[in-house]
This record gives C-alpha cells, structure tokens and sequence, in this order.
C-alpha cells in the first residue's frame, strides 16, 4: 500500500462514518513568537492524519453521501514567497500528488463552503477548538441560510468532527506502528547517551542538550513535548521544565524527554543516580516504583480495561509506602482513604499517537475502555517524596518516575522502548565511571 493510499482510505473511512454531509477541517495556524518570527510550524494532528499535507493555511472538506468528494484549500504557487519561505505545492499539484478529487486555492474557501455546504443535513467540524473558525463556519452558514428561497437548505445539524475520527486514530495501523517504533527506538538511545554522559557537577540543560542532539542527528528534528530534565528535588514537581539547576553527587535525575518522528510522538521517563550508583534508600524506592510499573504492564492487554493498569500498579505502590512506614494500614485502607496521594498524585498512562496525550475517551458511558490490539499508551508510575514531618529524612525530595510506551498486542502487549535501561544493574552497569 503506497503512502497516500493510507490517507485516502482515512477519508474514505471517516467518509463512510459521516454517511452524509460534510466535514471542514482545517489545520494549525502560524503563530507569532516575536515581532517578524514564528514559532516552528507544527500542523494540525487531525488535518495531517487525514491529508499527509503540512504546509500551513490548509483546510480539508469531506463530502459524504451519493456523490463523495475530497477537497483541499491550500495556498496558491507563488515563485516570489518561496524563494523567502521555500516550496509550495499550490492547488494543482497538491490534487495530484497527494490523491484529492478536486483543490482550489485558500482565498477561495469562503465562496467554495458556502456553495458546498447548501443542501447538507450535517456540518462536522471541530466545535470549539478555534473562536475564529467558530465564528468562520457560523457566518458561512448564515450565508447558505440566506439562499432559503431559492431552494437551498443550511445544514441542520452541527457535529463535532473530532468525536469521529478519534475512534480511527485509537488503533494505530501498520504504518503508524512502524513509525512509533523508530521514535521509540530513537529516544531510547537519547536516554541511554544522557545516562552514559552525566556527571555531577553537570547543569539539566547540558543533559537536555545531548537528548535534542540524539534527536535530531537521526531526523527527528523535535521533541514531543519540552523535555523535563529534573535533578534532585526538581524531580518532585511533575513538570519542571526549568532544566537550569546544577546536579549534585547523591541525587537522582529524573529525564522525561522523547522525540517527534514524522509527527508521531514517543514518551520515556527514567530516573537514576546523577555520581552512576543507587544509595540503599534510593534503590528501595526505585524498585517499589519498577515493580508497580511490571504490575501495570503486565495488566495492559486485550480483554482488560483502561483503568487495571493503575489500579494494579497502585496496590504496590501503596504496599511500598506501608513498608517504608511513610503510609499506614492495610493496602486496602491506603487506598480507600487516598493517603497514597502524598506521594503519587498522577494516573498511571495515556493514550500515545500523533500527540503526546493522543486523542481516545477513557470511559465508554460509565464502564473503563477495553484495550484491543493498535492502541498504544504509556505506563508511568511514580513516586514523589517532598520533605515532611511524616517521612524519614533520608527519603526527601526523591521523585522517581519510569516510563515505557507500549502496544497492546492480538495476544498480550509490547514495549516499544525496552532499548532504554531501566533496571538498577543496568543502568549502574551503563554508567560505570570507570
């Protein structure tokens, strides 16, 4: 199957569950950083998963029905703007290349919408992401509304789009799984560098940049998400992205980074000595924490439901707690009375795709979602001692956290990012100093 073989059957498909009507689906705009400079263009997850198409001022147009079409607006071929902001594959290419019946050039669209959308039962589009395009669609269709008397109808009926196509980008197919499984691999070798490089006496930044450097000397030109590179105490504030602080002998740094390859993401989190040894404290805590995540991993399979994971890796956090006296009672009553929340407030995964926390409900109506094989999510326990008065001084300000990307298989799962060590001999092995 070719490449854009994939996108138009993402249409076809998402065509067949429209059944009628028409969806607009525009991408990302270009955001301003600062005077005349943009922030890096990254398009909309939606728009590219169904058009392969990244240029900005793009919108897609699905009609459903007897007479189905795919339509995309884009920018016009313009030699003078590329020779500043590079190559455009204006309407007439675009059609062609990337398999649409019909493209018109984006100064076009207002008049083309209004003209698409007369006589349409449903308009899909996605409600509420933008108050421009909010305010876009409802003038267009006032405009349709104003050709009553001649017979044209507006759409009766506003849908969200995305309700649709998330269930499509929950199962990831071959192509997606082949892509995830290079980010993976990618960032895995990027923890493995940090690892092997840091000292004490290093500032987070120094360790931040050998992950980008390892992200991009392999085409993975961006993080997924801004990496949290957090020694010590920084590891007990879930997102710290200060990533400025100088790392002392005798903490632990905690690294929750992964790369964005061809617009899909990867998510690792490993924790492990900044002078290459565990302290005995440490190691307990560690290996509370990697115990819960075998326990979470080993539940995340077909047949089971989204929240068994946590729920099984909670029960051994909570025994943890009880057993190094920072919680009491039974697990039963840790759990029940949520005192574990002092030191893991976070669910235990979320779904992993084309955005770090990808699209997908949770819950179907009342009752957690079953795993099914093509969905990919993160396990991620963690544990997160801030200094109190109910906790032994020697376990302050230790933030653990471990991290894997995982598929849920026909006949169990698999973890995607197994290259990066995570267990206390191999990461004290990868780190020997000697």
């Amino acid at each position: 199957m070719s490449e854009n073989s994939i996108y138009i059957e993402r249409r076809t498909h998402l065509q067949s569950k429209m059944q009628k009507g028409i969806a607009i689906i525009p991408t990302a705009p270009e955001v301003t950083r600062n005077a005349d400079a943009h922030y890096d263009y990254r398009h909309d997850s939606y728009f590219y998963y169904l058009t392969n198409f990244s240029e900005p001022e793009a919108v897609l147009v699905l009609v459903a029905g007897d007479k189905p079409q795919s339509i995309l607006f884009c920018r016009e071929k313009n030699l003078e703007r590329e020779i500043w902001d590079g190559f455009r594959y204006g309407p007439e290419v675009a059609c062609e290349s990337f398999g649409f019946d019909a493209a018109y050039p984006i100064g076009q669209l207002d008049e083309k919408i209004v003209e698409l959308m007369g006589n349409q039962p449903v308009l899909f589009y996605p409600v509420g992401a933008s108050s421009d395009w909010d305010a876009r669609i409802i003038k267009s269709r006032e405009a349709v509304k104003a050709k009553s008397r001649s017979g044209v109808s507006a759409p009766k009926e506003i849908r969200d789009a995305r309700e649709l196509i998330n269930d499509m980008r929950l199962i990831k197919d071959e192509h997606e799984i082949g892509i995830m499984c290079r980010a993976a691999k990618i960032s895995c070798d990027a923890h493995r560098g940090a690892m092997s490089r840091t000292r004490p006496g290093m500032f987070e930044y120094e360790i931040e940049s050998e992950l980008l450097h390892e992200f991009c000397r392999h085409g993975a030109r961006h993080p997924a998400y801004t990496s949290i590179v957090a020694g010590g105490a920084n590891a007990c504030t879930l997102h710290y992205v200060g990533n400025s602080a100088r790392l002392n002998d005798g903490d632990l740094l905690l690294i929750d980074a992964g790369c964005e390859l061809d617009s899909y993401a990867s998510d690792i989190t490993r924790t492990f000595p900044v002078n290459g040894k565990f302290n005995p404290a440490q190691k307990i805590v560690y290996e509370i924490v990697l115990a819960a995540q075998a326990a979470a991993i080993s539940a995340a399979k077909p047949g089971n439901t989204w929240n068994m994971p946590h729920d099984a890796a909670l029960r051994v956090l909570a025994q943890g707690f009880i057993d190094l006296k920072i919680c009491q009672g039974s697990v039963d009553s840790v759990i029940e009375t949520e005192s574990y929340k002092q030191f893991y407030m976070h669910r235990t995964g979320h779904w992993l795709g084309m955005d770090v926390h990808d699209v997908g409900e949770y819950k179907i109506g009342d009752q957690w979602r079953t795993f099914q094989a093509g969905m990919a999510l993160t396990v991620e326990p963690g544990c997160y001692i801030r200094p109190a008065d109910n906790v032994p001084r020697e376990l302050w300000n230790m933030g653990i956290r471990i991290e894997d990307d995982v598929f849920i298989t026909e006949s169990g799962n698999e973890v995607i990012t197994h290259f990066a060590p995570k267990t206390v001999s191999e990461i004290e092995e990868l780190m020997r100093h000697d």
